[in-house]
């Protein structure tokens, strides 16, 4: 059997998932492989040209997370191709800026950062080999604290992802009716669909952790910190933030190093996990 490792990397054609697919590529070997996926062809493309050689192969691959079979797909695929994955970093998200009325991009935001991501976990986790690495890619935001305590009970104590696409999706309808303000709802649609990324880690970090421990499997969320990109110039100033490359490094450490079974299930920041909740 093969030792080569297989690692996948969503949203990977710009800013942090490019970095990622590069740095996965020059720390693995000859024979690995690295998949950069996107949701263009062109962009993929293009993606990949920039890329300097490495040791190990990256491959363009179109995966629209956005597309409610399109998980399934791509992992039935790298089963057939591969037998398995050791890492995948769960990394898409839409962009959205301080101008975009929320009601009007809410559907498209949650197919992609939510029903996206819980799609990636149902799909993926099953093809992680011992010692696999899935991380998905949130934000410190992505804490009960960012909540108003009324709220809190959305996302806490969930037993399913099935329950997490259930709250993502009553946030959502909330959103575009307009009662989501009065329902104590911040209306930065980031914070939400960050809290909801890590809820659903957590909650599959409850089902799953006595194996996946066994199996030397790591499953957290991870925050990058603050990044000098383009998406995040339409918020703040981000003028003496990191470039993505700088933020990518704690996350490819999460990846590539050994295993802190402190961290597994929680939400990573620079390799320290952050309380989920003002209890905690």
């Amino acid at each position: 059997m093969s030792n080569a490792k297989v690692a996948l990397v969503t949203g990977a054609t710009q800013g942090l998932g490019l970095a990622l697919v590069e740095g996965l590529a020059r720390r693995l070997g000859p024979g690995d492989t690295v998949y950069l996926t996107g949701r263009d062809p062109e962009r993929v493309a293009k993606a990949i040209a920039q890329l300097p050689e490495t040791a190990a192969e990256v491959r363009g691959q179109l995966y629209d997370v956005a597309d409610p079979g399109a998980a399934t797909r791509l992992a039935d695929l790298l089963r057939d191709r591969h037998g398995g994955v050791d890492i995948v970093f769960g990394n898409a998200v839409m962009r959205v800026g301080p101008g975009d009325d929320p009601a009007a991009v809410i559907d498209e935001y949650t197919e992609v950062s939510n029903f996206g991501t819980t799609r990636l976990l149902r799909a993926f986790l099953s093809l992680l080999r011992d010692g696999g690495r899935l991380l998905v890619v949130a934000s410190s935001l992505g804490t009960l604290h960012q909540l108003a305590p009324v709220l809190h009970d959305r996302f806490d104590g969930l037993s399913s992802l099935d329950e997490v696409d259930e709250q993502v999706a009553s946030w959502r309808d909330a959103i575009k009716d307009g009662s989501a303000k009065a329902g104590a709802w911040p209306m930065f649609v980031n914070i939400p669909s960050k809290i909801a990324q890590v809820a659903a880690v957590r909650v599959l970090a409850g089902q799953r952790r006595p194996e996946d421990t066994r199996r030397g499997i790591l499953l957290a969320a991870v925050c990058p910190g603050m990044m000098n990109t383009p998406t995040s110039a339409l918020w703040w100033d981000v003028t003496t933030a990191a470039l993505p490359a700088e933020a990518a490094v704690p996350l490819l450490d999460l990846a590539t190093g050994p295993v802190n079974p402190g961290h597994y299930g929680r939400l990573i920041r620079h390799g320290r996990a952050l309380p989920w909740s003002p209890a905690a």
